[in-house]
């Protein structure tokens, strides 16, 4: 039984509270598939050549939420978080763990830049726009972008948390 809430998102609601509720329905997913995985399961990958882990997925999430809500929404100058020497405008990374690196501690970034994306949103419409390869791109396309982000990787967490324990479904 799992000790993480994901929340149903509504049935018949306005549309940002739909795009929200779908969104934190995927981050808490994400939560979930890696919730009872001590540090050396996550950091086990699925099938060679695949690199994938959960920790990875996880540090890679964080980077996106980073990327798409604090860069190009909020304008924010902040650097990459596992590898400050990346290009910013370059791809999200964090997929490749360091040394010593902890699924708690990746959890605990992760959780940071998603209280960051909430709050630096809140009370912002959904026309309102930031700055993607010279363009404007409105919160709406930002929301949308990133539930199917998670979509695509809590997949590959589903199958990274099959091969290392058998648990699907979550």
């Amino acid at each position: 039984m799992s000790t993480i809430e994901r929340p149903m998102p509504p049935l018949n609601a306005d549309e940002r509270t739909t795009l929200e509720g779908w969104l934190d329905f995927h981050r808490a997913t994400l939560a979930m598939k890696c919730e009872g995985l001590d540090d050396a399961q996550a950091a086990t990958a699925s099938v060679p050549p695949s690199g994938f882990t959960p920790t990875g997925l996880v540090q890679h999430m964080a980077e996106v939420e980073r990327n798409w809500f604090r860069r190009v929404f909020a304008g924010e100058q902040v650097p990459p978080i596992y590898d400050p020497q990346a290009d910013p405008n370059g791809p999200d990374g964090g997929f490749e763990l360091s040394a010593g690196a902890t699924l708690d501690a990746a959890l605990a970034t992760w959780n940071t830049e998603v209280a960051a994306a909430r709050e630096l949103c809140a009370g912002r419409a959904l026309t309102d726009t930031g700055a993607f390869m010279g363009q404007e791109v409105n919160l709406r396309w930002i929301y949308v972008h990133m539930i199917e982000e998670y979509a695509r990787h809590n997949g590959h967490a589903d199958l990274l948390r099959e091969r290392i324990d058998g648990v699907t479904g979550v």
